[in-house]
């Protein structure tokens, strides 16, 4: 059987009586037990002007069967030596109205020096507080609090134990149910998937335990219908309504979850995508290297030995000076060519590995660009794949880039350091820094590819402002990073 909710409100928690609230009565009377002083709110409580109330008889307020118990305890504390331990704090007593209505009331009743003017040397104060009309504002407020529930667009249910003795309208459409009382006295378990049971069965004791609400339970439940929702679970204990009682706010995350997950997905694809494009990039751009070199640097040499040759040819001479010059276009262009190929693939990663191509491409840079630049290599190069030595390559590549384009630095420091785990890969300058947000500017093309890199590999990209001044980024990449899709070979140490 199912104990009714909201139960029963508790009787009001003893506090100080002074000062007084404006509502209380007070009710003083003299030895003979008769009433000398009394206020408003006492006029209004029993319904009895104040004039008719002085001078009456203290019983005439008491209903009849409790008047001579009444009369002998308040003898009792007007004759006591010491009035104070014999003191009636928050008593409940039975009043008695001017129309014959009996109520329930508070008592607290004080000692009050008096005056020989007065004609008694004690006099006795009680100070009066109606519980009826505190239990009907406690009820009202109790109904109007169960209104705001039960119209709210949650689900919200009220359990005892494992039970559940309130739920409202939101709980039963949650759940496929006509009425919410059909809710009522079932197991909380029964409309849970058993996975959830344990995760529930915790998130409740934890809840008791700690007397407050505890962290969201996300889990699945049951429709009457048998189809399975996920839902997200709020928990707390309910305050002086005993140790097992708790509210549920349950909210149904069944179609979030799914756009999550969706959302995830499609992230997965997106970067599956984004990989299968860099990784084609990278085939393309080998293609094109080898066929640089192969194809027009063997023509371009072809053409400088003939150069070569022109002036022991029987034909007429060419002048020597352009001649020297046409063998001069022809060297430069050859490095041209052999450069780009390089910056497209360089050959030197797979044939050398990967510390060489770092230092062959950190000394160029700073050749060119007259930077000085700090570059810590380990002694060997670090056990990764090929997919793994080419994102750092391409990382170290643009961050070199941005440095030229947007620093203005004139020292740069490069370290790459592996451990059991990872590769380090770490570019430091002394230029002006980065902008705030430096990720979500729209020129940003170049970080937000490193960023792409990283991730892609299940790696981390961290960039900011190095101590000091300038910039910093950090790439961390484990070292069994996979290409999304598939397994790169191992890159072949020098």
């Amino acid at each position: 059987m199912t104990r009714p909710w909201p139960p029963p409100a508790p009787a009001a928690a003893a506090a100080d009586p002074w000062p007084l609230p404006l509502h209380d009565a007070l009710i003083t009377v003299d030895e003979q037990q008769r009433v000398v002083m009394v206020n408003a709110a006492a006029s209004r409580m029993f319904g009895c002007p104040e004039a008719q109330m002085l001078g009456s008889e203290l019983s005439r307020f008491i209903p009849p069967g409790d008047r001579a118990a009444h009369a002998v305890q308040v003898r009792r504390y007007i004759d006591s030596a010491e009035p104070e331990r014999h003191a009636l704090a928050r008593k409940p007593i039975r009043g008695l109205r001017a129309d014959g209505e009996t109520f329930l009331a508070e008592a607290t009743i004080m000692p009050m020096a008096a005056s020989q003017v007065l004609g008694s040397h004690r006099l006795v104060t009680a100070q009066l507080r109606d519980l009826s009309e505190l239990r009907h504002r406690t009820a009202r407020f109790t109904e109007r609090m169960r209104s705001i529930i039960e119209l709210a667009p949650v689900a919200v249910w009220i359990t005892e134990g494992e039970q559940i003795v309130f739920a409202n309208r939101a709980s039963a459409a949650l759940f496929g149910a006509d009425d919410a009382q059909r809710l009522l006295g079932r197991s909380i378990y029964s409309l849970l998937m058993p996975e959830s049971h344990a995760a529930v069965r915790h998130g409740l004791s934890r809840a008791l335990d700690a007397g407050a609400a505890a962290p969201l339970i996300q889990e699945r439940i049951a429709r009457l219908d048998g189809h399975v929702r996920e839902v997200e679970i709020a928990v707390a204990a309910l305050p002086d309504h005993g140790s097992s009682a708790l509210q549920m706010v349950i909210s149904d995350v069944t179609d979030r979850t799914a756009q999550h997950r969706e959302l995830q997905a499609s992230r997965q694809d997106l970067r599956r995508f984004t990989a299968g494009l860099v990784e084609a990039r990278e085939a393309e751009r080998r293609h094109i290297a080898r066929e640089l070199h192969d194809e027009l640097g063997q023509r371009l040499t072809a053409m400088k030995m003939a150069l070569e040759t022109l002036p022991a040819s029987p034909l007429p001479a060419a002048p020597d000076a352009q001649v020297a010059a046409l063998v001069e276009m022809i060297d430069e262009t050859a490095a041209a060519v052999r450069r780009i190929a390089a910056d497209l693939r360089p050959p030197m990663l797979d044939d050398l590995g990967l510390n060489a191509t770092i230092e062959w491409l950190v000394n160029g840079w700073a050749r060119r660009m007259g930077l000085d630049v700090d570059l810590k290599l380990e002694a060997t190069d670090p056990p990764i794949s090929e997919t793994v030595a080419i994102a750092l390559y391409r990382i170290l590549q643009e961050a070199l880039t941005n440095v030229v384009r947007h620093s203005k630095a004139h020292q740069v420091w490069v370290e790459l350091h592996c451990n059991t785990e990872a590769v380090m890969l770490t570019l430091q300058d002394d230029g002006i820094g980065l902008p705030a947000q430096a990720l979500q500017q729209q020129a940003s093309h170049g970080l937000l590819g490193m960023r792409e890199r990283c991730q892609m590999l299940g790696g981390q990209f961290e960039i900011g402002d190095a101590p000091g001044g300038g910039a910093r980024v950090t790439v961390r990449l484990p070292l069994a990073a996979e290409p999304p899709g598939g397994t790169a070979p191992a890159l072949a140490n020098a």
